[in-house]
This record gives structure tokens, C-alpha cells and sequence, in this order.
């Protein structure tokens, strides 16, 4: 298993991964191939895949706005799963982001997703309770959810 930049070819493999996590947070416009293309190509030093064989089985995007990082679908596929896997595609992400100039990154995790805040908390990341997360949607889109 190893762990190279995300390319957009990736996109069928990253898509099927995510699609199997359950309580994954998609929708069809920044999650369509389009959109992750875009993504990607915004960021292409900063989005990463863990590749075992042709298997994707794990996958970080990363970007940044020039102040802050933001991480978004860090998945791991259940199977490959306690291998640190996860935790070697999040610090490649920060590596990426800190050689981008970035000091601080930020993400959103669902308040329900035990694992995976469980996860966050054990690589030293914390809840922010002062603060409220808002978002407005300017294009109509629906939620995937597998």
C-alpha cells in the first residue's frame, strides 16, 4: 500500500470508496466528477490516495483558501481499516498544506459519526464549542447519501 496525489482519473475508484462508507455526506454537484476534477486541479498537490494494487482504499482532499486548510472525505475503506492508513493520508495532507504556507486546518465531521470524531479527537483535534457552523446553499442540489 502506498500513498500518492490524488489525480482526477482516481475520481471512479475515490467515488465507489465513499459510497461504502455509511453516513458519508455527498452531494451531486461538488462530489460529481466535475466537481472533484475541479477540486483537485485547484489543489492538486494537497489531495492525496492510499493505492493498494489498483484498489483506491483510502482518500484525503485537501485545499486551502491561502489562510486556512480544509479537509474533506477523508475515507478509509472499512476493510483496510486499523492499518493507520487514515493517519498517514492526514498527515500527508498537513505536510502539503504546511509547505503551502498554512497553520491551521479545519473540517467538518457529523456530530452522529462516532468512528470517525473518535478518530479526530485521538490525532489531537478538538471541538470548537464557541463557534456555530453556517452554510447557504446557492445552488440547488440534494444530498447523496449511500
Amino acid at each position: 500500500m502506498h500513498i500518492r496525489n490524488m489525480v482526477t482519473g482516481d475520481y471512479p475508484k475515490a467515488y465507489a470508496l465513499w459510497m461504502s462508507i455509511t453516513g458519508m455526506g455527498l452531494n451531486p454537484l461538488d462530489d460529481s466528477k466535475e466537481g472533484v476534477d475541479r477540486f483537485i486541479r485547484r489543489n492538486p498537490d494537497t489531495c492525496f490516495v492510499a493505492v493498494e494494487g489498483d484498489k483506491v482504499v483510502g482518500v484525503v482532499m485537501a485545499g486551502h483558501d491561502g489562510r486556512r486548510g480544509h479537509l474533506y472525505h477523508v475515507a478509509v475503506h472499512p476493510q483496510y481499516r486499523k492499518q493507520g492508513i487514515a493517519r498517514r493520508l492526514v498527515d500527508a495532507a498537513l505536510q502539503a498544506l504546511k509547505h503551502c504556507g498554512i497553520h491551521k486546518v479545519a473540517f467538518v465531521v457529523f456530530a452522529q459519526n462516532e468512528d470517525g470524531n473518535a478518530f479526530w479527537e485521538k490525532l489531537g483535534f478538538t471541538a470548537r464549542d464557541d463557534l456555530v457552523y453556517r452554510n447557504k446553499v446557492i445552488s440547488e442540489m440534494t444530498r447523496i447519501d449511500p
